[in-house]
């Protein structure tokens, strides 16, 4: 690959780093697209250490997680209770446009690693999806209550459940999100309690 090329692609991706996510980190800050693909991948070692994951090849994992978005630094976030089909397609071909562009060795690996997350067959493709989903529970609880929507309530409780289900690690991992969204929403609720008094 070219210099010049090498460049343009990481120009391209760099803009992860300011395409805003639905949730806020801070007051001021909203959670960048990059911040996102950012804590997955470490998640994704972390994992590389549970001996559930011994078989699994997490640095396939890990770049996985790597690409995943980068289909938005073409469109933008939309969050997952907005996005259409439309959406979803648009995003899909704007990627795989600009990959087909690349040089064949950096080509056919994006090209494989897009086909098997498509597909999720794989314990690596599972896995990189398990995290996708548990980051953006972890992300959202982070944020203060006060910048969910009323339909967020419930969701972070049903949003990817199905995608741990391969695994018990993840699966209790899940369960301590699952209680802490709930302490979170309970506090909310005990705080709304106090103030109409």
């Amino acid at each position: 690959m070219k210099a010049e090329q090498f460049l343009s692609i990481v120009k391209q991706a760099g803009r992860l780093k300011t395409t805003p996510r639905h949730c806020w980190t801070e007051a001021d800050r909203r959670e960048s697209v990059a911040d996102h693909s950012w804590r997955i991948a470490l998640m994704a070692m972390l994992l590389s250490g549970e001996p559930e994951f011994a078989d699994t090849d997490m640095d396939r994992v890990i770049r996985m997680c790597l690409i995943h978005d980068l289909g938005e630094a073409f469109t933008g976030d939309i969050p997952t209770f907005e996005k259409s089909n439309n959406d979803e397609e648009k995003e899909e071909d704007l990627f795989l446009s600009w990959v087909k562009s690349f040089d064949k060795p950096q080509q056919s690996e994006w090209l494989d690693l897009l086909a098997e997350m498509k597909e999720l067959k794989t314990r690596e493709a599972r896995t990189y999806k398990a995290m996708d989903k548990l980051e953006a529970l972890i992300s959202h609880n982070e944020s203060d209550l006060s910048t969910w929507l009323p339909l967020e309530y419930d969701l972070q409780l049903t949003y990817g459940q199905e995608n741990m289900k391969f695994s018990p690690y993840l699966t209790e991992l899940r369960k301590c999100i699952d209680a802490w969204t709930r302490r979170k929403i309970g506090q909310d609720s005990a705080e709304q309690a106090g103030s109409a008094e």
